[in-house]
């Protein structure tokens, strides 16, 4: 299946509501339960997905299941409450993993 470059963010409304004037293809969700479903259907043809710190968070063992793979690419952002330190916390478990040391010194 060849994939497209279609761009897609898993949130709750309020917070990913204006990435709709980008061309962001937004997806609000209210839970976890939903979360999951609509990660599943969006990583069958969206490249990039978005998704808000708290979400990714909740659904982390989900986001394990993709990360071994190139796509979809799933970026976790901040909320509209300011960062969890989610996101950041797995840039640097990757640079970690990706050349042995922790170079970002994040905790």
């Amino acid at each position: 299946m060849e994939r497209n470059n279609k761009i897609a963010i898993i949130g709750a409304k309020e917070n990913i509501l204006p990435f709709k004037a980008v061309g962001v293809h937004v997806f609000p969700v209210n839970h976890y339960f939903e979360a999951v479903e609509v990660l599943k259907k969006l990583a069958r043809d969206y490249s990039v997905i978005f998704i808000t710190e708290d979400l990714a968070a909740e659904i982390n063992e989900i986001l394990d299941r993709y990360r071994a793979k190139p796509y979809p690419v799933i970026l976790p952002i901040p909320g509209a409450m300011g960062s969890t330190g989610y996101g950041m916390k797995n840039i640097s478990h990757n640079v970690e993993k990706a050349i042995g040391l922790d170079i970002l010194n994040i905790k």
